[in-house]
């Protein structure tokens, strides 16, 4: 029965193949057929033309050059305008793969400058004139080898940078760099900006914290500037210089508040403290939020109770501030 059952199926198959290369039971379709069936694929396409109201892209993607190509779709026969957007989503080393089959496509510099601009935000270079020979596809091959570089030895990184022209000589440029970049590693980053406090002076003035509530304002704070692992003198300076750039951003809510500079560092290290209360395993008996307020009211005696409960409900809904 199953034999059966598999020959029949088998046939099936067989004859919608046979039909799909021009075959019937009976023999080859007759010409005169063939060639009803391929006018009325024009007339459809020409349909599908005239209700479109422009180019058939339906018709342009079925085209093939050969046989040999069939179930590929080939660029070059569609318009520059898709064959680009097609392009732009493939990453640098699909790009580089698709360039030996079309080489003119996939060695535009529109596609690399995207490339680049989305990968790097902010080089020193984009805003030069471009030197003779000078390329995008050449730009990506630096700043991922710059990237590498950095990611191994921060100072090789950036001096590489700058040895060929990508990155100037500032510490705006160089935190304007760090500030748009998501390819370097966060722990040799901290590293370079607790060496470079010019640097990390820059960076911090580049976050826009203007009507954001503390614990997200902080962070968002923290996923450019990663927090060092155990409390010290560099972590009281990420703080203190936070604290100095929120209230710079927000000065009518710190009118209204009463609050200060020193009030929100204080503040900020509450938050920390309590979010590494309510997240560590280690730690058995929870702040309660009645205590976090009572503590908090203790440092920073002119913050209303209201205030400091949204702080805790924040950090224990949400989460860590510096995870």
């Amino acid at each position: 029965m199953s034999l059966q059952m598999g020959q029949g199926l088998w046939r099936v198959a067989r004859n919608q193949q046979l039909q799909q290369q021009g075959y019937t039971g009976q023999g080859y379709l007759s010409r005169e057929h063939s060639r009803r069936i391929a006018a009325n694929n024009v007339s459809n396409a020409n349909h599908r033309k005239h209700a479109q109201g422009g180019i058939d892209i339906y018709h342009l993607l079925k085209t093939r050059k050969s046989k040999e190509q069939e179930g590929f779709i080939n660029l070059e026969m569609l318009p520059p305008e898709l064959s680009f957007t097609i392009l732009s989503y493939l990453n640098a080393t699909d790009l580089c793969l698709a360039s030996c089959v079309w080489q003119d496509l996939a060695n535009d510099e529109l596609l690399w400058q995207g490339l680049c601009k989305s990968t790097w935000g902010h080089c020193s270079i984009y805003n030069k004139n471009p030197s003779l020979g000078f390329s995008f596809r050449k730009l990506y091959m630096q700043l991922d080898e710059g990237s590498l570089t950095f990611n191994a030895n921060p100072e090789e990184g950036v001096n590489y940078f700058m040895s060929k022209g990508i990155l100037d000589d500032s510490p705006k440029e160089i935190a304007k760099f760090i500030f748009c970049t998501r390819t370097l590693n966060w722990k040799k980053l901290r590293i370079y900006l607790d060496e470079r406090r010019d640097v990390l002076d820059d960076l911090v003035t580049l976050h826009n914290f203007r009507n954001q509530f503390l614990p997200n304002a902080l962070r968002e704070f923290f996923k450019h500037i990663h927090a060092p692992e155990e409390r010290g003198e560099y972590l009281e300076t990420l703080i203190t210089k936070f604290s100095h750039r929120f209230c710079a951003c927000n000065p009518d809510l710190m009118r209204e508040l009463g609050l200060s500079p020193d009030a929100v560092y204080v503040l900020c290290y509450s938050l920390i403290l309590l979010s590494i209360d309510l997240t560590s395993p280690h730690v058995k008996n929870k702040m309660s939020k009645r205590e976090f307020i009572r503590n908090t009211r203790r440092a920073a005696q002119n913050i209303s109770e209201d205030f400091v409960g949204h702080l805790y409900d924040n950090i224990y809904l949400i989460g860590h501030v510096a995870a």
